[in-house]
């Protein structure tokens, strides 16, 4: 039997600063009374790709082609949240992204048609550069949830480094997802 591997490409986190005042955030988020699960500080990322379960073979295949996208280091600034699909309907809140995501869009941009050649289909959602931070689970103080995400709609987290672009595997736990790093490519 094949092992299925649960796995994306991202960039990691790379800021206890900025990790810091988005924890800061989601202690916020959680006063709200919402039915929200906040992500572990060690899981945000930046996810530029979810691929879903891919075999073991696979993954050099996948890194090879990640050894193409062509960027070098850059600054992305974390500022902003909202949520998916809104405010008024959270599934998701983020925290959005200024400078460096256009370089983030590029990156996904030269990464589709090579993921396409391995048979991965196309990103039906296509790509919108941010950091997942809490999950909704249901519509508890949906009204209060929102009004916290639209009175911090601009707020400033800072600067994180986007160095290296990483395939990693997500084992999926009773506690929460664990996340490691099976390749990267940092130019």
């Amino acid at each position: 039997m094949v092992e299925e591997i649960r796995s994306f490409i991202a960039f990691d986190m790379t800021s206890e600063s900025v990790l810091k005042k988005i924890s800061e955030f989601q202690a916020l988020l959680v006063e709200t009374g919402a039915d929200l699960k906040p992500v572990e500080p060690a899981n945000i990322h930046i996810t530029v790709r979810f691929l879903g379960n891919i075999t073991s073979n696979m993954v050099e295949r996948i890194h090879e082609e990640m050894k193409k996208v062509l960027f070098t280091p850059f600054d992305v600034t974390v500022m902003g949240v909202g949520a998916f699909p809104d405010a008024r309907y959270p599934r998701v809140c983020w925290a959005g992204m200024t400078d460096g995501a256009d370089q983030l869009r590029q990156i996904f941009t030269q990464l589709e048609p090579r993921l396409r050649s391995l048979g991965f289909t196309p990103d039906s959602k296509g790509f919108n550069p941010h950091l997942t931070i809490a999950r909704v689970r249901s519509s508890r103080n949906r009204v209060e949830l929102a009004k916290c995400i639209e009175e911090n709609a601009t707020r400033d987290f800072g600067l994180i480094r986007a160095a290296c672009l990483k395939l990693k595997k997500s084992d999926l736990t009773p506690r929460g997802p664990i996340y490691s790093t099976l390749k990267e490519f940092c130019p």
